[in-house]
């Protein structure tokens, strides 16, 4: 069976029926799609390619979804396998390269011009604009300060609201990582905020003693 998919069900629908299907149950998925896609390449022309590839691939493959699972789900799968695809194809050395890793690669190649300062003066790259709606600029600010697995965790539980299951899977990592990995990706952007927030002169109110 092809990797897009864990399981395989007989497909018994016309040709219309799986396009009245696909549409109904993987298109209103789209724009989250493109935010993710917009998050792995740090490019639009990049992401609208992978956007395109990955519902190619979730259109070709349908048969391989299980209905009643999360299609949301699925279909970052299929696009992060496909970004990583990509992304050794076009390198050098491709075995050399977790998907964090290349992460941690695509944000060292973005552009200074790109970049933004935040208050410590460290140079972050300015690639969460399309997550500003759901979130503040301290947040987009200091979750672009962790390291890549912890910014993408964050992003999948918090943001896409993915079950430990659904991320495990997504990510091909054990369970008991996605919770401890989460737990202290949180505790981070916590710390983070918390110093922002002095920075810029918040008080908590729950100190009573000021």
């Amino acid at each position: 069976m092809e990797e897009e998919g864990n399981f395989y069900r007989t497909n018994t629908r016309t040709p219309k029926e799986r396009e009245i299907y696909f549409n109904d149950k993987f298109f209103p998925h789209l724009s989250t799609l493109y935010n993710y896609a917009f998050y792995l390449t740090k490019e639009e022309e990049d992401s609208n390619d992978l956007v395109q590839d990955t519902f190619v691939k979730a259109f070709r493959f349908m048969d391989n979804f299980q209905e009643g699972t999360n299609e949301k789900a699925w279909l970052f799968k299929i696009m992060k396998n496909g970004f990583i695809n990509d992304y050794r194809k076009k390198s050098v050395k491709p075995t050399h390269y977790s998907f964090d890793n290349i992460i941690e690669t695509k944000d060292g190649d973005s552009n200074d011009e790109n970049s933004s300062q935040d208050l410590d003066g460290v140079v972050v790259k300015d690639t969460t604009d399309h997550f500003k709606s759901m979130m503040g600029d301290e947040v987009t600010t200091s979750l672009e300060r962790l390291p890549a697995d912890y910014r993408q965790i964050i992003i999948l539980a918090d943001l896409e609201d993915f079950t430990y299951e659904e991320l495990s899977d997504i990510l091909e990592i054990p369970i008991g990582t996605v919770r401890s990995r989460l737990f202290r990706a949180r505790n981070m952007l916590k710390s983070k905020l918390q110093l922002y927030g002095a920075k810029m002169g918040y008080k908590d109110k729950r100190n009573k003693n000021d």
